[in-house]
């Protein structure tokens, strides 16, 4: 399976050090990412793909056309407010 060149290489890649303990625990995860990936080819190739567990449907109500709010409620609260709009710090001197 893979041997301590292949994890040497791949460090080398990876631009990593790594001693002769880590390059035991790279062999097992490497050996592990493996397994799993040798376990997705057995997946029979006709099982359609799913993206949600959920079946997701769009809700959306009507649009209604409403009365706007009125500005001066609206900047009621404002701090700072300059000809009915809110006036904010400037951003460029």
């Amino acid at each position: 399976m893979i041997d301590d060149s292949t994890v040497k290489h791949v460090a080398n890649l990876s631009k990593i050090e790594v001693d002769e303990k880590e390059i035991q625990e790279f062999k097992r995860d490497f050996e592990r990412i493996i397994e799993f990936f040798n376990k997705l080819d057995e997946i029979d190739p006709d099982v359609e793909p799913t993206y949600n567990v959920i079946p997701l449907k769009n809700v959306m109500r009507e649009d209604e056309p409403a009365k706007p709010t009125e500005r001066e409620k609206i900047l009621a609260n404002a701090k700072f407010k300059e000809e009915g709009y809110f006036k904010g710090p400037r951003v460029v001197e």
